[in-house]
């Protein structure tokens, strides 16, 4: 295939799965997909590598052939045409329970010629907190429904429904991804259909190797190393005390090789990632630190090659909460990996960003919202950092003001940049943000944080970005009480939660 009819090629399926996308967040009910965009969809091969992606979410990309692959190993042989395999379950190829999986073959001329997938994360699956991530959880089942690679049937949505605080949500969410997935299939199979085969899918995925082996090939040979910390396990005293990730990062003849050995032991708590997570963030880091035009398949990471070990809180095993494993360890494997590369090619990257998702869970009497929020990106080696934005692991929107008071008993008192938090330099970082919810009923409030403690890094002599802060304002008191990074409270009308999200991290002494 020519250059040209490639490109042609890459663009109209990567068109497909963008579509979905849009099919998916105008078709959910939840504002967590509709409004902030958490939601992400991609195309794989029939053997299940990833083929082409839309610009979604990085974590839920990076982390997605697993789930194909644990999907294509349940259905056991060749799918029935029109069969929808739904899955969750983090030990078995997904990421944390809120990320509800849907998995559909594509058949062209009778022959699977594919897959479509897409992940979209759910308020609510159930669990001992509202939201699904409690924060206090030490055992996978406190966070909710866990489904291993389930045909999608009237029974499977009923028990999805059956978990959840706000099963109406869950249908009409689940409903959507279903549509977005029906509609990727019937895209792909016009585009194989008027191709005559699969057989130039197979170029697709060739083509990104190839890129990535050449631009791999051009950075020095070598081995690097980064840590960084997590700031705590969760709130109790004993999980108070931060944990380490280590990379070790080598070049050898076109391949990168990512070596979390030395990284700590899962702890109880929530703050554990299973591998998929990890090789997501790995395969956002190399992408941002080589060229981001590389195409984003399974191509092009045959030459990187990751290095977890069991047990840690980057592979960990059952019966270990990970629900914030997705959320925030992976913004730390980010940051270790991109730290470790940036040893490597200094002038395209920069500063630590905010480091966390900052994430908010709120439920009260027949409803749960979820909400991330943005922060300050690390300064570049050419430009300052950007101000209030999500960064590396999550490409989610904050909630709109309007659409979180017309829905929720809630009234946003400020959500503005946290002036002068992102840190000094030649480049400065960008600033983080300051959101103030004030309850109108009462509600269970869960934060689930990162860089409370230890600020997000400068580089080349840079100073750090400044670290978050949370605290509530309860209604009559003048003085705010402080809160732990990771926390569940209880809210009663009046009373103002306050988060002051990180800034980013400069770049270049002054």
């Amino acid at each position: 295939m020519d250059a040209a009819s490639l490109q042609i090629l890459v663009s109209r399926l990567t068109g497909s799965a963008d579509e979905m996308g849009a099919v998916l967040r105008r078709a959910a009910f939840s504002a967590n997909i509709k409004e902030r965009a958490d939601c992400s969809a991609a195309l794989f091969t029939a053997s299940g590598e990833l083929l082409v992606q839309a610009e979604h979410i990085p974590v839920h990309l990076g982390s997605m052939p697993a789930s194909v692959l644990a999907a294509i190993d349940a259905v056991a042989g060749e799918p029935d045409p029109g069969a929808e395999i739904l899955l969750n379950d983090p030990f078995a190829g997904g990421t944390h329970v809120n990320d509800l999986t849907v998995v559909s073959p594509c058949f062209a001329s009778g022959a699977l010629v594919g897959w479509v997938a897409n992940r979209a994360h759910h308020a609510d699956v159930g669990g001992t907190a509202p939201g699904s991530m409690p924060p206090d959880a030490l055992d996978i089942d406190e966070e909710g429904l866990r489904l291993p690679p389930t045909l999608l049937t009237d029974a499977t949505v009923a028990q999805v429904m059956a978990s959840s605080r706000t099963p109406e949500e869950r249908a009409g969410d689940l409903e959507a991804q279903r549509g977005a997935n029906r509609l990727g299939v019937e895209r792909m199979r016009a585009i194989v259909e008027a191709l005559g085969s699969a057989e130039p899918l197979d170029e697709i995925i060739a083509y990104g190797e190839r890129r990535m082996r050449a631009a791999l090939a051009a950075l020095p040979d070598g081995t690097r190393r980064f840590e960084d910390v997590l700031d705590s396990a969760g709130p109790r005293p004993e999980q108070q005390s931060p944990t380490r990730i280590v990379v070790t990062l080598s070049l050898r003849g076109g391949e990168a090789t990512f070596d979390f050995t030395g990284t700590g032991e899962q702890r109880p708590g929530n703050m554990n990632a299973v591998e998929a997570v990890t090789v997501s963030a790995v395969a956002f880091a190399i992408r941002a630190a080589t060229d981001p035009t590389i195409p984003a398949n399974g191509g092009a990471m045959r030459a990187v090659h990751v290095v977890a070990p069991r047990g840690t809180v980057v592979a960990a095993e059952p019966p270990v909460a990970v629900g914030a494993g997705n959320v925030e360890v992976s913004q730390r494997v980010a940051d270790v990996c991109l730290g470790a590369l940036a040893q490597v090619v200094p002038e395209r990257l920069g500063a630590a960003s905010q480091g966390t998702m900052n994430n908010v869970l709120l439920g009260g009497d027949g409803w749960v919202h979820y909400e991330t929020i943005g922060g300050g990106q690390g300064a570049r080696p050419w430009a300052d950092g950007m101000s209030g934005v999500h960064t590396n692991m999550t490409n989610t929107l904050d909630t709109p003001v309007e659409a979180l008071e017309r829905a929720l008993p809630l009234r946003v008192r400020r959500y503005s940049l946290r002036s002068r938090s992102g840190g000094r330099g030649t480049r400065r970082g960008g600033d983080g943000i300051e959101r103030e919810l004030e309850a109108l009923a009462d509600i269970t409030a869960s934060l689930v944080t990162e860089r409370r403690i230890r600020p997000p890094w400068g580089l080349a002599g840079g100073a750090p970005g400044a670290p978050g802060a949370n605290s509530v304002l309860r209604a009559g008191i003048p003085d705010a009480e402080p809160l732990r990074d990771k926390c569940t409270v209880q809210l009663h009308p009046g009373d103002i939660l306050r988060l002051h999200t990180p800034g980013g991290g400069g770049h270049g002494a002054i």
